[in-house]
Order: structure tokens, then sequence, then C-alpha cells
């Protein structure tokens, strides 16, 4: 079948409305992990942690960090793994990949863990008995310990407990700042989520990736959707046919750096002609855009970069430039003052800067 034929207007058009950053804003923090697929969680807080600001950018002030961790830790409509924060209801597309972890192709953590299977046990038992827990409350009874020429050398208790998780026999009960409470997973996770088969699994998920960004490359979402040409782009491009041809209505919103609308570094560069590095790990005098500068979305386009940083002590959002990758217009920079008025009023601070 022949590729569809796409223009770039609708390729971002398609992009944008996918991410739930268009004029339609959703109501509720579920409908978003549901679209999204997940929140990554990121201890980087130079604004906010990145689950709360991406969650921000879609719901504005109905959004506040305490629905997350009353979504996480009394209603179990989410559940975090591995770094992420998914809905409950996907539990059964990843349960396979849990049993099956880790497989062959991580043959470090695979016998490391038989060779610690009494510390496993001994782990298993002690949350049963005790949970939920923090890792500073877990004996280190291994047999063997991790070997890391990073810091996890050594970090036995640790790393168990991030393997049982990824394994889906133990998870995350809780969180209080940066610190995880762990316990069994049959206490966390719903007991009712049947495992899906897991090819069957590994195709739905990659559906519910492409309906989540629109648009993407195969290899990103494992040809799920239907192939497409973008006018002024190379190669074949997945699209989510449920997505062509709907209208679009554009707002203002200061994304997250992890936010997938922008995660990707070549989709935002081809699709919106953005160009963007995270500088929080250069040398100062090497960034262009700031520490942890916020792209700048305007209806179909990324316009620009916030540097900005949350100063709580002084009770201030610290504006300390707005990065114009095109001129804006009037409209343009009323809109985007009103997004930074917005954050600084959503993180309790008020705007301090140019």
């Amino acid at each position: 079948m022949k590729p569809l034929r796409l223009d770039r207007d609708e390729a971002r058009h398609i992009a944008v409305r996918a991410q739930l950053l268009d004029g339609e804003r959703p109501t509720d923090l579920l409908t978003v992990v549901q679209r999204l697929t997940f929140l990554q969680i990121d201890p980087t807080a130079a604004i906010a942690p990145n689950a709360d600001l991406v969650a921000w950018s879609r719901l504005g002030d109905n959004y506040q960090p305490s629905h997350l961790q009353a979504a996480l830790e009394r209603d179990r409509t989410l559940f975090e793994h591995r770094a992420m924060i998914r809905p409950m209801a996907d539990l059964a597309l990843y349960r396979a990949q849990m049993e099956h972890w880790p497989g062959e192709d991580r043959p470090k953590a695979r016998d490391w863990l038989r060779a610690n299977d009494g510390f496993r046990r001994f782990v298993l038992a002690l949350l049963r008995e005790s949970g939920p827990l923090l890792s500073c409350d877990i004996p280190d009874r291994s047999q063997v310990p991790w070997p890391s020429t990073g810091w996890t050398n050594n970090r036995n208790a640790t790393q168990m407990l991030e393997i049982l998780a990824a394994r889906g026999e133990i998870a995350i009960a809780g969180r209080r700042g940066r610190h995880r409470f762990w316990d069994l997973a049959e206490r966390v996770y719903s007991t009712d989520v049947p495992t899906r088969p897991p090819a069957e699994a590994s195709a739905m998920r990659n559906e519910r990736l492409l309906a989540s960004l629109g648009i993407a490359r195969a290899g990103v979402v494992g040809g799920a959707g239907e192939q497409a040409e973008v006018d002024g782009t190379a190669g074949i491009w997945q699209v989510d046919a449920g997505a062509l041809g709907q209208p679009f209505v554009g707002r203002t919103a200061l994304l997250s750096p992890f936010d997938r609308l922008v995660h990707d570094r070549v989709r935002a560069q081809e699709l919106f002609d953005f160009d963007y590095v995270l500088e929080m790990y250069k040398p100062k005098a090497q960034r262009r855009w700031g520490y942890f500068a916020l792209p700048v979305l305007h209806h179909d386009r990324l316009v620009g970069k916030l540097d900005a940083t949350a100063d709580r002590k002084a009770g201030v959002l610290r504006v300390h430039a707005l990065h114009q990758d095109v001129r804006f217009t009037k409209p343009m920079t009323s809109a985007v003052q009103a997004e930074i008025e917005a954050l600084a009023r959503w993180l309790g601070l008020s705007v301090a800067g140019p």
C-alpha cells in the first residue's frame, strides 16, 4: 500500500494533539497518564519534578502533586515501575516482561540473582512480615556482592530491590520525598489483572505508544499504525490513522525537557525545526539556553526556551532568559508571559526577572 502523504503542518498538529497539548485541555490526571501511557520519574527539580511538570503542562491549575501521590498510594489507579508511572489498567501489558526479567540479554543481573537466591528469599520474607520498608531497613545478606565500576558497586540491598521490582515480585508502595517504600507486589498491584501473551502485549504497547505520539518512526513504535511520508523529511513515518483529519486549535505551553513532544530530539528537529540539548550536564560557560531550559510551545510550533529556576527560599520563579527561536509577535509574547505567570502561581511563587 502506498504511504500516506502529510505536510508538516498536519504532522505537527497530530503530534501536539496526541500529547494533549492542544487547546482542548484534559480535566484529570488519570486521563493524562492513560493517553501519554507513562510519566517519567526524574529527580531533577530545578523548577518541579518531571512527572509533576508534565502533568501541569496538560492540566494547568487543575493539577497538584498531591493528586499524583493519591493516585499511586491511595487509589492505586497508577503504579510506578522502573522509573515510569503507568496506568494500573496497563499492568497486564507489562507482566510478561516482568516474569521473564532478567532474560538472556541481562546476563549480569540474571547470574547475580541466581547466585543470591537466598538473599532474594530473605528480602521477600522480610517484606511479607514487616513491609513496606525503606531500602535502609533491608540488611545486606548477599552471598555475592554486586560488581560495578559506578555508584551501584556493592550496593547489594538496593540492587536486589531494583531487580525484584523489575521482576514484579515487589513494588514501590509509596514515596516520601526521594525515599521509596518497598512492599510485596501483591499488596500494591491489582491482583485481578491478567497477563497478556508477550507478542500481544508488545503489539498493544506499540499501538498505545503511537496513539500517545501521533506520529513516530517505525523503530520507536514497532510498525504500529499507517505508513506516511512527511513533506520536508526523509524516510517513512508511522502515523496513528485515527488522528488524521482532526481539527486543531492550539495554545501556549511550557514543557519539561523530558516531555515526550521534545524527548526525541531528532523528531523535534525534523517536524518542528527545533534544536534542543539538555544542558544541565554542561559547564555553565558552554550553555546556550540554560541549566534546565523549558521548551516553549505556541500552537503547533516550538518557538523558544525559557531559562528559569524555582527559588523557593526567596519565593520567586527566577527568569534568567527567554530565548526566542523565532521573533515573537505581541500575541505570542503575551501568551508566553501568561504561561510563565501561571507556572509561578502553580508553584506558589512570584515571577522575578526579565
